[in-house]
């Protein structure tokens, strides 16, 4: 059967069961190989995407489930890599081997969506289903505060004018 999804913006149809997994209609479909495989029965996180912007496992979600949704993957967390995540993460050194980071950072930005400034609880029990084999979960947990206050840090500059200033003529 074909099923219309939006992924990162941008409108999809893909012909297949309706009980295929989002990560394999993502991986092997789509051919975007951001989001990890890593267990297969959504214990570790690694293939953690947007649903609707709630954060769900790719391996346990059917693309029937994601019919006529918005889907984001790591590719689409930004454009330019820019995301106060991403930066945090890499000026905080926090992946290790890296496998588990596209959900890691799926996770963590979902938790910012709902909790602009997550107390260290928030982060602990938003990121408790997602597993790294190097144990980086302080690092993690740094980098969540470090994008938290990035975040804040431009919300609260104050807005400028678009119009070029006329010299005072």
């Amino acid at each position: 059967m074909a099923y219309k999804i939006i992924v990162n913006g941008r409108p999809a149809t893909v012909d297949v069961p309706g009980d295929m997994p989002m990560l394999w209609v993502l991986r092997d479909v789509l051919k975007m190989k951001g989001t990890k495989f890593g267990c297969g029965v959504g214990q570790c996180g690694a293939c953690t995407i947007h649903l609707d912007g709630n954060a769900v496992r790719s391996c346990l979600t059917p693309i029937s489930a994601a019919a006529n949704r918005h889907i984001t993957t790591i590719e689409g967390l930004s454009e330019d890599g820019q995301h106060p995540l991403q930066v945090a993460w890499e000026e905080l050194d926090v992946p290790q081997c890296g496998y588990c980071q596209a959900g890691q950072l799926m996770t963590a930005s979902a938790l910012l969506a709902k909790h602009p400034h997550p107390t260290d609880q928030q982060i602990d029990d938003a990121m408790s289903g997602n597993l790294c084999r190097c144990g980086t979960y302080l690092r993690v947990r740094r980098g969540i505060h470090k994008a938290a206050a990035m975040s804040a840090s431009k919300s609260a500059r104050p807005k400028t004018s678009a119009r070029k200033s006329s010299g005072g003529k």
